[in-house]
Order: C-alpha cells, then sequence, then structure tokens
C-alpha cells in the first residue's frame, strides 16, 4: 500500500481508535502455493493485543496454504467514497478540468498466522470474538462439554495473527487548502450516499487535527 506523506496515519492512536470504532471486518490475504494466485477471505476479526483472532470453517481452501507459508496480510477498509472531478477543481480552472480520486481509510496488518487446533483453545478463541460482537452475554456458554459450540468445534479451526507490522493510511486530500477539504466535506454530507457521511466526518477530524498542510 502506497503512502503519501499527507495520506499517514498522525500517530498509533489514529489508527487503533478507528479499529476499535467498529472497523472490525477486513480481508485475509495468504501468499498462493508456486504457481497459484493467493487466496483472500474475507471475514470479521477480534483483536486481542497484539495479536488477531479469526475461525473459519475446517473445509476452507486457506489452510493448507497456510501451512505451506505462515506469512499473510489482513487488510481492513473503510470510510470511502469516490469525489468527481469538479470538486476537485482548482479556482479558475473549467470544473471539467478537475481530476476525481477515491477517500477511504485504510489499515494494513502484517502478521504471522498461527492454526489453533486444540478444543478448549478454539472455545476460548470464541469466547474472546463473542464478548467482542454479543457482549451483552446474550449467548449459551461457549464450552467443549455443552451445546450447541461444543459439537460444532470440530467443524472450525482458528486463528491467531501476531502482528509483525502495521500500514495505516487516511487519504482525504489533506495536503489540499482547508477551503477545499471543508468544501468537499460539505458536498458528500449533501449527497449523503453510502459512505459520504462517515467520509465526511474523518476528512473533518483530519482537519481539525492537521489544519493547513505543511510539507
Amino acid at each position: 500500500m502506497f503512502i503519501q506523506p499527507w495520506d499517514a496515519s498522525l500517530d498509533d492512536t489514529e489508527w487503533q481508535t478507528w479499529i476499535t470504532e467498529g472497523h472490525d471486518f477486513g480481508i485475509l490475504s495468504v501468499n498462493g502455493l508456486p504457481g497459484h494466485a493467493p487466496t483472500t477471505v474475507p471475514t470479521h476479526f477480534t483483536s486481542d493485543g497484539n495479536h488477531l483472532l479469526i475461525h473459519l470453517a475446517r473445509p476452507n481452501p486457506v489452510w493448507h496454504t497456510l501451512e505451506h507459508d505462515p506469512n499473510v496480510t489482513f487488510t481492513v477498509i473503510g470510510d470511502y467514497a469516490f469525489i468527481p472531478g469538479p470538486w476537485r477543481a482548482k479556482p479558475g480552472i473549467p470544473p471539467t478540468d478537475g481530476v476525481p480520486t477515491s477517500y477511504y481509510a485504510a489499515v494494513q496488518f502484517a502478521c504471522q498466522a498461527h492454526i489453533v487446533d486444540d478444543p478448549e483453545a478454539k472455545a476460548e478463541l470464541l469466547r474472546r470474538q463473542m464478548a467482542h460482537f454479543q457482549p451483552d452475554g446474550d449467548h449459551a456458554a461457549i464450552a467443549v462439554d455443552q451445546l450447541p459450540y461444543g459439537r460444532m468445534l470440530s467443524g472450525i479451526r482458528g486463528l491467531r495473527l501476531d502482528v509483525t507490522e502495521v500500514r495505516a493510511k487516511f487519504k482525504y486530500d489533506d495536503h489540499k487548502p482547508v477551503e477545499h477539504r471543508t468544501g468537499v466535506a460539505d458536498r458528500l454530507l449533501e449527497r449523503g450516499d453510502g459512505l459520504d457521511k462517515p467520509t465526511a466526518r474523518q476528512q473533518l477530524r483530519r482537519l481539525e487535527r492537521i489544519g493547513p498542510w505543511k510539507p
């Protein structure tokens, strides 16, 4: 992922906060076997310190590839929108000469994958995931010797991804003048399609922290 200086995360807290604000679904990318394309798997995940926790169905073809090479990338993308060219036209030039772009936030985790097959370890992984996704505890006990989860554990395998590097990108035209950035945010809020509103919030949040861009 190419990151311009003005698109970089301002600090670790910025991307960590973005993840904890509900960005808990991403793409697991696994190196392909020789002569084959990489394997990608969309999945929810939870963070556990310096680890990401995932579980997948046992028939998933990713397992054979992981046993061959445990180096993986996990990518989370959100708060994205297409910005039309006229919105980015500089003052004094025809709107149609403006060049469009994409706004988005993305966090990429480089990881070492460890397969979790022990039944109790898988149950603990699921308990940690459920504590995140169903914190009210409105689910049956997750235990090796209890239904319904006990008998289902054999059908899944767990993954603990040990994070070795994090690359975070917040691409919101932060190198442009303040007036341009506030103008685009206003247009996004007015358009209101898809993720326009959260994209505008990200742009305004970055603007508040950065102010005018200083190379």
